[in-house]
């Protein structure tokens, strides 16, 4: 059996998309998942399951929402393998950095270098980003709230056909241990 994350793309966000967590852990365990468990209210979930792969459990799970609370979520599902190996990839010194400064941006496919092409990374200095495996690094040292790079790399434009949900380093670090 794998332990993977689900990480879901804003719920709970400004009063909207109100996915309780206590009901997401049912939802889950009705589709036959083990060890179901979530982090923090913010959409990130915690389960086993030998049923099918990563993008299969995101499908289900996102039909499942969209019939159980009606509306649309975007779902992306991690392993614990995939999840470590972005943590141990990260282009910045992690441990030298306070969490709100250090974000990924998990992404549901490969990302080319190409589609950032339109942005200046020395206008928005000291921010800085790398690309990884399905994954964007950002280091934003005042916070993701006052990033001008976060705003630029999250236009619809440039992340055109993928979903993106972004996570602190923290719950980077938090989801690689739940999963472990």
């Amino acid at each position: 059996m794998t332990t993977y994350a689900a990480l879901l793309r804003g719920i709970n966000v400004g009063g909207k998309k109100k996915l309780p967590m206590a009901e997401l852990r049912g939802l889950m365990t009705g589709l036959g998942h083990d060890r179901v468990g979530t982090y923090l209210q913010s959409g990130q979930a915690v389960f086993a399951s030998d049923r099918g792969d990563a993008d299969f459990l995101a499908a289900e799970l996102t039909g499942a929402i969209e019939e159980r609370f009606g509306f649309s979520v975007d779902v992306l599902v991690r392993d614990h393998a995939y999840l470590k190996a972005v943590a141990e990839a990260c282009p910045f010194p992690a441990a030298e950095l306070e969490a709100k400064q250090l974000h990924v941006t998990y992404f549901s496919g490969p990302v080319a270098a190409e589609r950032y092409a339109g942005i200046d990374p020395a206008v928005h200095l000291p921010e800085e980003f790398r690309l990884g495996d399905r994954a964007l690094y950002l280091y934003a040292p005042d916070g993701l709230g006052r990033s001008k790079l976060a705003e630029a790399l999250s236009r619809s434009r440039v992340n055109k056909g993928l979903i993106a949900t972004t996570r602190n380093w923290n719950t980077v670090l938090k989801l690689v241990e739940l999963t472990g």
